[in-house]
C-alpha cells in the first residue's frame, strides 16, 4: 500500500484542518473543556471513531463474502481514559437479529482483525518517527 499523508494545519488555538491525501479534510479541535473550541473531535476521538468504521467495513467484507445480511448492523466504541491518553477501547456490535450464535460468535472474531484494532492491541508492529523539517 502507498503511503498517506496526513497535514495538520492550525486555523486557531487548538483547531485544525486535517488534509488526507490531498482529497479529505477533517476539523479537529479539543473540547472547551481543556481549552480548544470544540469545533470538531479530538484526535483521541479520532482514533476510536476509525476503530469503529475499520471494524464495521471488516465485518461488512467479510459478512458479504459469506453471504450473510448483515443490514443496518452499527459497530460503537467506548474509550477509556488515564489521564488524557486512551486507556481502553471497548468495542460493541450491534448486530441484526437474523443471524446465528456461530455467525455472530465469527463477527465477534472478525472484528479483531480490522487494521486499525491491531495496531492498537499491538499485534502489529508500528513505527513512530519524529523528525523536525524548515518551513518553506
Amino acid at each position: 500500500m502507498p503511503t498517506v499523508k496526513a497535514i495538520a494545519r492550525r486555523r486557531s488555538g487548538y483547531t485544525h484542518d486535517v488534509e488526507i491525501d490531498n482529497r479529505h479534510t477533517i476539523v479537529v479541535d479539543e473540547p472547551e473543556a481543556v481549552g480548544g473550541d470544540d469545533k470538531g473531535p479530538s484526535p483521541t476521538r479520532l482514533v476510536g471513531a476509525a476503530l469503529a468504521a475499520c471494524t464495521a467495513i471488516t465485518i461488512e467484507m467479510y459478512a458479504e463474502r459469506k453471504g450473510w445480511e448483515v443490514g443496518d448492523m452499527s459497530v460503537e466504541t467506548e474509550i477509556s481514559y488515564e489521564g488524557e491518553a486512551p486507556s481502553q477501547f471497548t468495542v460493541l456490535l450491534h448486530l441484526p437479529g437474523g443471524l446465528t450464535e456461530e455467525q455472530g460468535e465469527k463477527l465477534r472474531v472478525i472484528a479483531g482483525k480490522c487494521p486499525v484494532h491491531r495496531a492498537l492491541a499491538s499485534e502489529t508492529k508500528v513505527s513512530v518517527t519524529d523528525r523536525v523539517v524548515p518551513s518553506d
